[in-house]
């Protein structure tokens, strides 16, 4: 499945950079995230609770940050599984000033694979779309208030 859009930050370019790459602050802001420990140079293990319909489990992974180009982009690379599958993703994020704050715009692709893969593209659609925003909006107000 791909994913892209947009989102617009009132915040600086390079501290938005800074804050994307937090993560505690990536912790704090994604949807189910339970845990997020640093175990190497730009990778982390993550724990994460996931829900999507009557679908919902615990997943262990990895998130990785790559390709870095200071206060410009950055991939991110997730693996993650769990009784009800599993979840890989490569996404793109760049980060462009705009005025006062700072465009994030972000492309990339996910696949899900197991029983959580059996609610549909539709679904996997729209609920990978509104976990994007939730984070995208808790971080915009965390990144305010630090």
């Amino acid at each position: 499945m791909k994913i892209s859009g947009a989102y617009r930050l009132s915040l600086p370019q390079e501290r938005a950079y800074a804050l994307l790459q937090d993560p505690a602050m990536l912790a704090h802001c994604m949807p189910g995230a339970e845990r997020l420990d640093k175990v190497g140079e730009d990778e982390y293990q993550m724990k994460l609770r996931m829900s999507i319909a009557s679908i919902s489990g615990n997943f262990d992974g990895r998130v990785r940050v790559a390709d870095k180009n200071p206060h410009q982009s950055f991939r991110l690379v997730v693996e993650g599984t769990g009784k009800i599958g599993f979840v890989r993703g490569d996404g793109l994020l760049r980060i462009a000033a705009e005025d006062s704050g700072s465009n994030v715009t972000y492309e990339g692709d996910v696949q899900v694979g197991g029983t959580i893969a059996a609610v549909g593209q539709r679904l996997l659609d729209v609920t990978s779309k509104m976990m994007i925003k939730r984070f995208f909006d808790k971080f915009a107000e965390a990144a305010a208030s630090a």
